[in-house]
């Protein structure tokens, strides 16, 4: 184009960093990766890497997961990522100037990561159980965990992470497990059953649960995808 000179402005790369979270064994964990080379060698980072000219920023990000964690590029490719922001800041890497888009997703049923491209190892972590993130990842990871629990708030997603049938136990603790809060149980019942199509009732006998109340009622998801009204977390109490 007439009058424009690209070498007037300093080169940059764009990266893409990825904070995906899931569910397991009542803890909220997080995907991390160790890093196999410098800068941050040995740190634990956000699984990403850099965005190839030919690609955009959302292939990239399912390109960096399936390579750096072992996931089928099939399995990386049909994951609903959110896009989280863009992070900017001059000196945030050592290397250059690297601008980085970051994708955050909540998901259930995720395998057993392996380490590939230039990651040492991958591993679920437990949410907040690691030390200082390489890069501004811990800022990254932050921003993502306020956004997954958000979608919470106004999604059924906590759905995805009971049994087909569940308890309304079950599904409280989905929310407690990814807020961090212990909620009030007849207001969390009330709320759940009054908004509309969030749950559907199971025919037949309840379910004998581990606590020594009687049987609990049976749920499945119900129709919806958003919530109206929204599931908001208790204020003051936010993680």
């Amino acid at each position: 184009m007439e009058g424009y000179d690209p070498g007037a402005f300093p080169p940059f790369a764009v990266t893409v960093d990825l904070a995906v979270f899931t569910v397991r064994d009542g803890r909220l964990h997080v995907l991390l990766v160790e890093r196999g080379q410098e800068p941050y060698l040995g740190a634990w980072a956000l699984p990403g890497g850099f965005v190839l000219p030919a690609e955009s920023a959302e292939l990239a990000a399912r390109r960096e997961l399936a390579e750096e964690t072992g996931l089928s590029q099939q399995t990386a490719a049909g994951l609903h990522l959110e896009q989280l922001r863009t992070y900017s800041e001059p000196d945030r890497d050592p290397r250059m100037r690297v601008v980085s888009v970051a994708y955050t997703a909540l998901l259930p049923d995720l395998p057993e990561p392996r380490g590939g491209g230039d990651a040492a190892r991958a591993q679920w972590m437990p949410f907040g159980t690691y030390g200082p993130l390489a890069f501004d990842h811990d800022t990254i990871l932050a921003d993502a965990h306020d956004r997954v629990c958000a979608k919470l708030e106004y999604t059924c997603l906590a759905t995805a992470f009971c049994p087909p049938e569940f308890t309304l136990g079950e599904l409280r603790q989905v929310y407690e497990t990814v807020w961090g809060v212990e909620l009030d149980r007849p207001n969390f019942r009330r709320k759940v059953l009054t908004t509309p199509g969030f749950v559907q009732a199971v025919k037949g006998p309840p379910r004998l649960t581990g606590g020594r109340g009687k049987p609990a009622a049976l749920y499945r998801a119900g129709g919806a995808t958003t919530l109206h009204p929204p599931l908001l977390r208790p204020e003051g109490r936010h993680s």
